[in-house]
């Protein structure tokens, strides 16, 4: 057990320095930095929460169930996110490693895990069971805005690679299930 942490951390921190280094050429650096600066913030509550009610109330039949059960899914996996962060006190990247790259407002709580991957993971899942015909269309946009966001929070010096994974997984399992259940219950 002790060497699979050994393994995980190291490979860990050298992921996450792959993630957060900044391109030498100045305009792919201006605009990588705005384009992750910017799509982190889908992965707020504020974006998904609004989103997908706004989508519920206005959208119609299995567009607005999809827009339910991504706010469900939303709010529910974060039941588990807070659990783990008050559980394991992380030190987010750029508290932990001095070279870290790190944005201008840093969170100071627990890494573990990504909040904003559980988010847009969560959020995401629901819009690709909506109709399987629209899946080709829809799953490249999805793959793009979660590794985006994903990316984003190891960029900004907020997350560690596996802070990120388990995000992803606990919000696509918290959406995939809200999903499932979801015709037993309307």
């Amino acid at each position: 057990m002790v060497n699979m942490m050994f393994w995980v951390l190291t490979h860990d921190q050298r992921l996450l320095m792959w993630a957060n280094r900044r391109p030498s050429h100045r305009g792919l650096n201006v605009w990588l930095s705005r384009w992750l600066g910017t799509i982190t913030h889908t992965g707020g509550a504020s974006f998904t929460l609004v989103t997908a009610l706004l989508i519920a109330l206005l959208g119609s039949g299995s567009w607005s169930n999809a827009g339910w059960q991504c706010l469900v899914a939303t709010a529910i996996s974060h039941i588990p996110v807070a659990i783990v962060k008050r559980k394991f006190s992380r030190l987010r990247p750029y508290q932990a490693l001095p070279s870290v790259n790190a944005c201008k407002k840093p969170l100071c709580d627990s890494s573990f895990p990504s909040g904003h991957t559980t988010a847009i993971f969560a959020w995401l899942m629901p819009w690709l069971l909506v109709d399987a015909a629209l899946l080709p269309l829809l799953l490249p946009v999805a793959i793009l805005l979660g590794v985006s966001v994903g990316w984003s929070r190891m960029y900004l010096g907020l997350h560690y690679p596996s802070d990120v994974a388990v995000g992803a997984i606990l919000g696509s399992s918290s959406s995939l299930f809200i999903s499932a259940a979801w015709s037993s219950f309307f």
